[in-house]
């Protein structure tokens, strides 16, 4: 059945394809069956969602495609946001939130792997956590650090395949500009809430 996001899941689909040389994302693949049944799912909008054209003027060539179409279907995905104001403050939530393409959550049903993109806002720190499942996150903009570990924060580029194994520490902190990331659970519970560790800085209003 053809839906709105066929368009986006191919580029979604081709995005990770032209990426697989990285052997996470080729393992990944390896376990991803396209032929997913659609969902029904209802838009639901999130305010992080007014970032996505920030986000799209500081794309890379090689991630403008898919950051384009993500922000032309904004408004009729169904954004979703594992946290509340309780968790981390208002700032944080309305600086977060993620759109599942494919999993037990998403546009596509997935009950193997789970896909989507995640944007963070400017100045917003994404606390340790960790979880079961695996996960790959690509960056579809420069400028965030990022934490694994006990390592310190270090700037990862778009385009760059940052890979989390499970149950490991890891956050993220944004500069000036906002975040968008492509991301893939494997390997647990694909809509576990993270386990969280940290605290978000300046994240509580």
């Amino acid at each position: 059945m053809a839906t709105n996001f066929d368009g986006l899941l191919q580029a979604f689909r081709g995005f990770l394809e032209a990426t697989d040389s990285v052997a996470p994302v080729g393992e990944f693949l390896g376990d991803i069956d396209w032929d997913m049944p659609a969902r029904p799912l209802r838009p639901h909008a999130v305010a992080c969602a007014r970032l996505l054209d920030r986000a799209v003027e500081l794309a890379p060539a090689g991630c403008r495609p898919l950051a384009e179409l993500l922000a032309r279907h904004r408004g009729e995905l169904h954004w979703g946001q594992t946290y509340t104001a309780a968790d981390f403050g208002q700032r944080f939530l309305d600086n977060y939130g993620w759109a599942e393409m494919f999993g037990t959550r998403g546009h596509y049903a997935n009950d193997t792997v789970a896909g989507g993109f995640l944007v963070l806002g400017p100045d917003v720190e994404y606390p340790d956590h960790h979880h079961l499942a695996e996960e790959i996150y690509i960056p579809l903009t420069g400028g965030t650090a990022w934490r694994m570990g006990d390592a310190p924060f270090g700037p990862r580029d778009a385009g760059e395949v940052i890979h989390h194994a499970a149950n490991v520490n890891h956050a993220m902190r944004t500069g000036g500009e906002p975040l968008l990331a492509l991301y893939l659970w494997r390997g647990g519970p694909l809509a576990a809430r993270s386990t969280v560790s940290g605290t978000a800085a300046g994240g509580r209003a």
